[in-house]
């Protein structure tokens, strides 16, 4: 199963009091749900390709209404096309509109997120379980991009539902799709923040279990690139400084070279390829004072513009 089809599952054992059933209820109808006329009169209509949902739906409806929930079930024609579920129900339809605060009179079904239904802290949380349930995916913390995401079938909802997001300052944005939007979370820390607002505890453990896991590999590949490219540096500076000492040896008189040139020049050709930081430490080995980075720094800075000047000399 996937990390996604795990969540969703745990989200589906939890039971609720009936303002909060009421409100998932709501987001699940918001997202996966539509009106639909016959010649029975109205009736609500829920869809869904995943047969625990629709389970949870037929119990969240008769838990909260007296009413029939008809399912039927279509198979799918296409490669891999999984089955629809539909739940109609018939009656009490104007009651269940109204109580799930689905109807707008100025925007029509399932426009906005009505305020009655997510009053409670507890609801809004359910709001989200309920819409994530719906509509949700949540890539794996293995992959390389973290992202959470809740398609919806409009703008006005996807607003409200992206505004419910960030009052628990989960960072949520809207994008616009070829077909509805997305209401999606890209920080992998607001990621778990959502998981845990939505109740979802064990998908959390494991979420962030594999989120240190990845950020520690990556901290670790941070730093040895780091200590790679330094190396790497470290490698160049001495062999140009190594390439000019050579220059020196051939075109400059030695006895006209500064006591302190030659110190350096004995010690970089005596340790090729220890840094600037490991030659001040080694030159305590020879010499009665420690020569001090910086100051290796600037003699190496005149044992390049000695043999700068040394080969335009030269080439005159």
């Amino acid at each position: 199963m996937s990390f996604t089809s795990d969540t969703k599952k745990e989200l589906l054992g939890i039971e609720t009091d009936q303002c909060c059933k009421v409100a998932s209820l709501s987001a699940m109808m918001a997202i996966n749900g539509y009106l639909s006329l016959s010649s029975d009169g109205m009736r609500i209509v829920f869809q869904t390709t995943s047969l625990p949902i629709a389970r949870k739906t037929i119990q969240m409806f008769k838990a909260l209404y007296p009413v029939t929930v008809d399912v039927l079930s279509k198979k799918g024609v296409r490669l891999q096309k999984k089955n629809q579920y539909m739940m109609i129900v018939k009656e009490k339809v104007n009651m269940i509109i109204r109580e799930l605060g689905l109807m707008d009179e100025e925007h029509g079904f399932a426009q906005t997120i009505d305020d009655s239904i997510i009053q409670k802290d507890c609801c809004k949380r359910s709001f989200l379980r309920g819409a994530f349930l719906a509509g949700g995916s949540v890539n794996h913390p293995h992959s390389s991009s973290y992202h959470l995401e809740i398609a919806v079938p409009n703008s006005g909802f996807a607003e409200d539902l992206m505004d419910l997001m960030n009052e628990f300052e989960l960072k949520a944005k809207v994008h616009k799709k070829k077909r509805g939007f997305l209401v999606y979370i890209k920080d992998s820390e607001k990621i778990a923040d959502f998981l845990r607002l939505a109740g979802a505890s064990t998908a959390l453990f494991t979420y962030e279990d594999e989120r240190i896991k990845r950020d520690f590999v990556n901290s670790i590949t941070r730093v040895m690139n780091m200590e790679i490219a330094n190396q790497n540096k470290t490698f160049e500076a001495a062999n140009r400084q190594l390439k000019n000492i050579e220059i020196i040896e051939k075109l400059v008189d030695e006895s006209k070279l500064p006591k302190s040139v030659k110190e350096a020049m004995f010690l970089r050709k005596t340790y090729p390829e220890a840094s600037l930081v490991e030659l001040s430490e080694l030159s305590a080995k020879h010499y009665p004072k420690k020569i001090s980075k910086s100051g290796l720094n600037h003699r190496f800075r005149n044992i390049n513009e000695i043999a700068r000047e040394a080969i335009e000399e030269y080439e005159k």
